[in-house]
């Protein structure tokens, strides 16, 4: 597993993450080596799959080695960002999780509710998904059943 200064980052949000995102950008900026935000950049209305779609080809394309992706549930942009076939996204509410997203699902997108969680609380998550590696072993042969097309 990458250093923390070593790693690419990709964030997003929709309106009811923006405070979130805003309140755990600047730790993330000061420790890993790229970070990058496809948006969107203001709490005025929009839409989650705007940016998560963005998000997602990023990370699939091997271009971040983790995104974040933040909406009010974290629900709507978990969803969209699970619609590619290389993403699999989870949807965080506890340290706990996050650890075992990485730890089982070698998840590559931590998805956090935006209206649920405070920033401190969120920024735990995201050390705790960036810091844990992936057990592999049984755990890859069910992530290797979760595409519908196959490698």
């Amino acid at each position: 597993m990458k250093a923390l200064n070593e790693l690419k980052i990709a964030i997003a949000s929709d309106h009811a993450g923006y405070g979130l995102k805003t309140g755990i950008t600047p730790w993330l900026a000061d420790h890993i080596a790229v970070l990058h935000d496809f948006g969107t950049y203001s709490p005025d209305s929009c839409d989650y799959s705007d940016f998560g779609h963005k998000l997602a080809d990023a990370v699939e394309k091997g271009e971040y080695d983790y995104g974040i992706a933040i909406c009010g549930s974290g629900n709507g942009i978990n969803m969209t960002v699970n619609k590619h076939q290389g993403i699999r996204a989870a949807l965080c509410w506890s340290p706990e999780l996050a650890a075992l997203a990485r730890q089982h699902n070698n998840a590559n997108i931590l998805s956090l509710p935006g209206r649920f969680v405070k920033a401190d609380e969120a920024l735990n998550m995201v050390k705790i998904f960036l810091t844990t590696d992936f057990e592999g072993g049984r755990h890859q042969r069910r992530i290797d059943k979760i595409p519908l097309q196959p490698k």
